[in-house]
């Protein structure tokens, strides 16, 4: 096992209590409340240092070890996370068909994830109620401080659960589908960007686009049940 791999694995997580969280899409003027059971959730996004220790790749965009790494779309964040697991000596949460079109995720397994989209956005709010747990300028890089680029993770103030970079620097995947009979396999982003305007740097913004789509501020970060 690599030193970076090591230093990853033994860094801690946060612990996310359980509770509830009310989720909604306002392009169906539609509300849901989710039940969340107790789980892990990375302090930080992925970094690029993370990123191209484990998979032995590199990258034209490689800029620095401890920025988000970007340019990943969701199918690679899934693989990501199942890769990470067999080093780790964990069991993989992700079982891919063999044209990997359909993917099955075991809850149960103690593998490296993506959260849900209830997940990610309870975290995010850590027990706030508005749609932001604090001053932009202060908990997030976009558009209007971020002088057009990604920035090191941690560089902002966390939540109130030691969370960085919920908001801004890069969108993270989630795991859910974002609306299967009228998007298809579209899955789910959530918490602005570095090139994001403020209004989309919140809490319940919702995004989705194509599993295989990849961009300059699209990441992801990890989870892990217990």
């Amino acid at each position: 096992m690599s030193n970076e791999i090591k230093s990853y694995i033994d860094y801690p997580m946060v612990k996310i209590p359980g509770g509830e969280i009310e989720l909604r899409d306002d392009r169906i003027k539609s509300k849901w409340k989710a039940e969340i059971r107790p789980f892990l959730l990375a302090q930080y996004p992925v970094t690029m240092s993370l990123y191209y220790a484990i998979t032995n790749k590199s990258s034209n965009s490689f800029d620095g070890d401890i920025k988000p790494v970007v340019n990943i779309s969701w199918n690679d964040a899934i693989s990501f996370c199942n890769l990470l697991s067999q080093k780790s000596g964990l069991k993989e949460c992700y079982s891919i068909s063999n044209d990997g079109e359909n993917i099955i995720c075991d809850w149960e397994s103690d593998g490296y994830r993506l959260p849900s989209e209830a997940e990610w956005q309870y975290a995010c709010k850590a027990g706030t109620v508005g749609y932001r747990y604090g001053d932009l300028d202060k908990i997030a890089w976009y558009n209007e401080n971020s002088e057009g680029k990604i920035h090191e993770v941690g560089r902002k103030e966390p939540n109130a659960w030691g969370l960085y970079d919920m908001l801004g620097n890069v969108w993270e995947w989630c795991w859910d589908l974002y609306d299967e009979q009228v998007y298809g396999s579209y899955r789910i982003f959530r918490g602005g960007s570095w090139a994001e305007e403020a209004r989309g740097c919140g809490a319940s913004c919702r995004r989705r686009s194509h599993p295989s789509f990849c961009i300059d501020d699209l990441g992801f970060r990890l989870a892990r049940s217990f």
